[in-house]
C-alpha cells in the first residue's frame, strides 16, 4: 500500500513514516505539511491511503478531505487527529474519510485503520467509536438552542448557499463557516452532512408561524 503523510508537524511526519515503513507491505510515498501540500502530492504520488491531520495551518484537513475524496476516488482517507468528540468524527466520516484514529492510539491501531480503509471498510477508533454508535438524533425542534450565528448559517444552507459563499456573505472565513456548521449537526444530531442539508431545507421550505 502506498501512503502519503499529512501533518503540519516534522517530527509527527518523521514519526509516522518510521512507524509506518515498519509494517509489512506499506510505504510512505510522499508527505505534506498542510492541506494544499497533500492535494498537489495526491496528484503527483497517486497513494492507495492518505494519512490526514485535520488540524493544519490554512485550509483545514476538513477541506483537503473532500477535495481529494473528489478528485481521487480510489483514494482512501484516515483522519488522524487530537480531537476526539462526535461532531469533528461525524464531520469527517460525511466528508468521506474511511477512518479516524485518535492521535493518543497505539501504534498497531494505525495499521488496523490503514489496513481496513484499503479493504474498503470504515475504522474508528474506541473511544470515539461508542458516543457515534449511541448517540440519539434530535429533530428540528433543536433549532431554537442554535446561537443567531448558526441560524443565520444553516438558513443560508437551506436556501442553497456554500460555505465559501456563506463566508463572504457574512465576512467570516470558509473555516468559520465550517466549524459553525459541524457545531450545527451536533446540536440537531445530523449523522452527516446531507442530512443538515435535508434538514436546512425542510425549515426554509416551512410556512412562517
Amino acid at each position: 500500500m502506498r501512503v502519503l503523510i499529512c501533518d503540519d508537524h516534522t517530527l509527527v511526519r518523521a514519526g509516522l513514516r518510521r512507524l509506518l515503513e515498519s509494517f509489512a507491505d506499506i510505504e510512505v510515498v510522499a508527505e505534506a505539511a498542510n492541506a494544499d501540500q497533500a492535494v498537489v502530492g495526491s496528484r503527483q504520488h497517486q497513494p492507495d491511503i492518505v494519512l490526514l491531520d485535520l488540524s493544519m495551518p490554512g485550509r483545514s484537513g476538513f477541506e483537503a478531505l473532500v477535495e481529494l475524496r473528489r478528485d481521487h476516488p480510489d483514494c482512501r482517507v484516515v483522519v488522524m487527529s487530537m480531537h476526539d468528540d462526535p461532531t469533528h468524527v461525524r464531520e469527517a466520516l460525511a466528508r468521506g474519510a474511511s477512518g479516524f484514529v485518535v492521535k493518543e492510539a497505539a501504534p498497531a491501531e494505525l495499521e488496523i485503520a490503514i489496513r481496513a480503509a484499503a479493504a474498503g471498510r470504515t475504522y474508528l477508533s474506541p473511544q470515539v467509536s461508542a458516543p457515534q454508535l449511541f448517540a440519539r438524533p434530535r429533530s428540528e425542534e433543536g433549532v431554537d438552542a442554535l446561537p443567531p450565528r448558526q441560524r443565520e448559517i444553516l438558513a443560508a444552507l437551506g436556501a442553497g448557499r456554500t460555505s465559501k459563499q456563506i463566508a463572504a456573505d457574512l465576512g467570516i472565513s470558509v473555516k468559520t463557516v465550517e466549524t459553525h456548521r459541524a457545531r450545527i449537526m451536533a446540536t440537531l444530531g445530523c449523522r452527516n452532512a446531507i442530512e443538515l442539508l435535508r434538514m436546512a431545507m425542510r425549515l426554509h421550505d416551512r410556512p412562517a408561524g
